[in-house]
């Protein structure tokens, strides 16, 4: 499935936010996370309460969470410091994923919504950490964050191409 360097799978899904945590991994720290977003807190940067369309961008890479309408790079998690990933029991819509941030010692929890395809998406997300994994070993752990870089800059370029060529069929 993940075979190719330029093999991705993007899904609309709605953000409900992210939050610091203190715990790398387990259910109940998705759980005290989604708490966290559905409670204010007038010490957190964070936007809480506002649930935005996001494209989740897969691929070996990493994760990549853009905002729907302008593509714009929200976050950008290589797979490499994603420690825990699951479907909240609760809410079988919600799911969420821990990461590690990549210049402090410090994990995010990611939260996210979708009616049809939570399941989905953590099998998936499970299944390119795996393949990650072994690729990291055998490709003797090439950098992940500069791979993510090289795949974003993929996307653009094909982005820019295809709105090149809505151009120039406008002006002809």
């Amino acid at each position: 499935m993940f075979s190719d360097e330029d093999s991705e799978i993007s899904f609309t899904v709605k953000f409900l936010g992210r939050v610091e945590v203190v715990c790398p991994d387990g259910l109940q720290m998705l759980e005290e996370a989604l708490e966290s977003l559905k409670t204010p807190d007038a010490y957190s940067t964070e936007k809480k309460g506002k649930k935005s369309k996001v494209c989740l961008f897969l691929s070996l890479s990493g994760l990549d969470i853009l905002e729907y309408k302008t593509k714009f790079l929200l976050y950008s998690c290589p797979l490499s410091t994603v420690s825990f990933c699951a479907v909240l029991p609760t809410f079988p819509e919600v799911f969420g994923f821990v990461a590690r941030h990549p210049a402090a010692n410090t994990y995010h929890c990611y939260m996210f919504q979708s009616k049809k395809f939570s399941h989905v998406l953590v099998s998936v997300i499970g299944d390119a950490f795996q393949v990650s994994k072994r690729e990291e070993s055998v490709r003797g752990g090439r950098d992940l964050i500069v791979e993510s870089l090289r795949h974003k800059n993929k996307v653009l370029q094909k982005e820019n191409a295809e709105l090149k060529k809505k151009l120039t069929g406008q002006t002809n």
